[in-house]
C-alpha cells in the first residue's frame, strides 16, 4: 500500500475484531480519530493527515464491514453501537487513554454520537452527518412515518448498485457503477478527484463486505408503503430510525464541544434527499406515495440543526459551518477550507 508521506498503515487485534487503520503524528500526540461513512474507508481521510498541525496523533480506522478490517457482521438492532464499541476497543488496543477528538462522516456521525453518549470525548466533529433520527421515514419531529419504519433499512438499497459491488465493478458504464455513484453523490458537481486518486477511492469502496450481515443488510416485507421494512442485520438497517437515534446526545454531561460541517450542495443528507423514499414518492418515482401528511420527505438537515440547538440550549458549545459549493464530503471537495475550520476548532478547545 503506497501512502502519502507521514501516513502509516497497521492492523491490530482488539478484544472485539481485527482492525486496520491509518495513522499519522506522534504516538503521544493528542488523539484525533476520523471515522469514515458508508461505502468508504479510512483512505477518504488520508489526504488530510499531512496537513494536520504538529502534536496530533491522527487515527483513521476501517470500520466493521469496510476496507481491510475484519468483515464481522453488524447487529443493526444496536444502531451504530457496534461501530462505537469497535472504536473503543481499537483505542484500548492502541493504548489511547485520553478522551479522543472524534470526527464522523455521514453514517459515522451516529457512531461518534453513540460513543459520546457512553464514554468521555474531547470533542465531536460531524461531517454531513446522518440525522439524529436515522435515515428516512420520519416526520420533522423525528416520529416514524409508519409503526414498522417502512421504507428504511436494507431493502432501500438499489439492487443494481449492490450487484455491481458484488461484481467488483470499477467501470463507469452505468449510473449505478460505484465510480459514477461516488462522483455524483460524494462530491459537488464541480469537483473531480485526480484520475489516480479516483481509481484508488473506487478500489477502496469495492472492498465493502456485501450481503445480509453487511451492505445493505436484510429486510422484511411491509403492509405499509413502499412495501419493505427494516431487517435486523447490516449497515443500512443500523441507520434505520427503528434503531438509529442519537438525539439523546442532548443529555450528555459534561458536554463536549461540537463542530457541525455540512455541504450546502449535499444530495445524500438533505432536507429532501433524492435517496430517501419520502422524496422519491413525492417526485412520482415510486408509485403509491401516501402523501406529505403520511410520509413527507425527511428534513434531515433541519432535524440535526434542531437537536444541536437543544444541545446548545442545554449548555453545550456548537459551531456550525455550512460549505457553499460543497457536496456530501466537504473534507474531500473543499479539503483546504474544511481542514482550516477543523484545526481552528481543535485549537479553540
Amino acid at each position: 500500500m503506497t501512502l502519502l508521506p507521514g501516513v502509516r498503515s497497521a492492523t491490530v487485534d482488539t478484544d472485539r475484531i481485527r482492525m486496520h487503520y491509518l495513522e499519522s503524528g506522534p504516538a503521544d500526540g493528542t488523539p484525533v480519530v476520523m471515522i469514515h461513512g458508508n461505502l468508504s474507508t479510512a483512505r477518504f481521510y488520508e489526504h488530510l493527515m499531512p496537513g494536520m498541525p504538529a502534536g496530533y496523533r491522527v487515527i483513521a480506522p476501517d470500520m466493521r464491514g469496510f476496507g481491510r478490517t475484519e468483515q464481522a457482521p453488524i447487529d443493526a438492532t444496536r444502531g451504530l453501537a457496534d461501530w462505537a464499541d469497535d472504536l473503543f476497543a481499537l483505542l484500548t488496543a492502541l493504548d489511547v487513554t485520553a478522551p479522543p477528538n472524534l470526527v464522523g462522516w455521514s453514517t459515522a456521525g451516529a457512531a461518534i454520537a453513540r460513543y459520546a453518549m457512553d464514554r468521555p470525548v474531547a470533542s465531536l466533529t460531524f461531517i454531513g452527518t446522518v440525522s439524529p433520527y436515522g435515515y428516512g421515514g420520519t416526520h420533522p419531529d423525528g416520529t416514524p412515518c409508519t409503526p414498522d419504519h417502512a421504507g428504511t433499512g436494507g431493502g432501500s438499497a438499489n439492487p443494481e448498485l449492490v450487484q455491481r459491488l458484488v461484481d467488483g465493478d470499477a467501470s463507469g458504464e452505468s449510473p449505478f457503477s460505484i465510480r459514477n455513484v461516488m462522483n455524483a453523490f460524494y462530491f459537488a458537481p464541480t469537483h473531480r478527484e485526480p484520475p489516480e486518486r479516483e481509481d484508488l477511492l473506487v478500489a477502496e469502496i469495492l472492498l465493502t463486505a456485501t450481503g445480509a450481515d453487511h451492505y445493505p443488510g436484510d429486510s422484511t416485507p411491509s403492509e405499509n408503503w413502499p412495501g419493505i421494512a427494516p431487517g435486523v442485520r447490516g449497515v443500512l438497517n443500523a441507520l434505520s430510525p427503528k434503531y438509529c437515534n442519537w438525539s439523546g446526545i442532548v443529555d450528555v454531561d459534561p458536554k463536549p464541544p461540537v463542530l457541525w460541517t455540512h455541504g450546502v450542495a449535499d444530495l445524500v443528507v438533505a432536507d429532501g434527499s433524492a435517496l430517501e423514499f419520502g422524496t422519491l414518492g413525492a417526485a412520482g418515482a415510486v408509485p403509491g406515495w401516501p402523501g406529505t401528511d403520511t410520509y413527507p420527505p425527511q428534513q434531515m438537515v433541519s432535524q440535526t440543526r434542531d437537536v444541536l440547538a437543544r444541545y446548545s440550549a442545554a449548555g453545550g458549545s456548537v459551531r456550525t459551518e455550512m460549505f457553499d459549493g460543497s457536496g456530501h464530503g466537504p473534507h474531500l471537495d473543499a479539503a483546504g477550507r474544511w481542514l482550516a475550520v477543523f484545526t481552528e476548532f481543535l485549537g479553540e478547545h
